[in-house]
Order: C-alpha cells, then sequence, then structure tokens
C-alpha cells in the first residue's frame, strides 16, 4: 500500500494570518475593486508593482510611511485599512468570494 501525502500540512491549516497577510489582503480587495493593475496603484505609491504584490501576498511588511502612500494611492485612508485587516483577523470578514442562493 502507498505512503498518504497531504498536500498542505495541517498544523498550516489552522494558524492565526499574520498582520501583513490581513493588511495585504484589504490592499489587494481594494485594489481589485477598483479594477486596477499593481503596476498602477505601484506608480501612484511610489513602489515597485513587485513590492506591492508581495505585500498583497502578505510576504512583506510595510513600513507606516510604504502603506500610507498605498492607501493614499487606493484613495482609502489608512484607518480604514487598518479597520478592514483587523476584521479579517477576528474572523468576522470574508476572506473569498460569496456566494449567495435565493430560494424560488
Amino acid at each position: 500500500m502507498g505512503e498518504v501525502v497531504y498536500l498542505a500540512d495541517r498544523a498550516d491549516q489552522h494558524r492565526q494570518l499574520l498582520w501583513r497577510e490581513a493588511i495585504g489582503h484589504v490592499v489587494r480587495q481594494e485594489r481589485h475593486t477598483r479594477r486596477e493593475r499593481l503596476t498602477d496603484v505601484g506608480e501612484r505609491a511610489g513602489i515597485a508593482p513587485q513590492y506591492l504584490s508581495e505585500l498583497e501576498r502578505g510576504l512583506k511588511d510595510p513600513s507606516s510611511e510604504v502603506l500610507h502612500a498605498v492607501s493614499d494611492a487606493l484613495e482609502t485612508p489608512v484607518h480604514e485599512i487598518a479597520r478592514r485587516a483587523a476584521s479579517v483577523l477576528d474572523g468576522t470578514a470574508c476572506l473569498g468570494p460569496t456566494v449567495l442562493a435565493i430560494a424560488a
């Protein structure tokens, strides 16, 4: 009989998100809502699109200066990004697509 190989570590499935991951999620969500490209937002914020991509994926922990520049580029106040990131962390925000069904 073969060995069972898990695609994801079970311990990793239950770990809590980091602040940088929650911030990145909110920034990406806002950029997608505005239908903007990484290059456009990055240019307005004065950062490389690659850095913005890493920030959105939660790989980079942005300084307060970078976060302010990105929030200005997205025309979304820093306190709003922080509030939404907090709701991601406490589980009240939806991280994926929402599907609504209407009974006939």
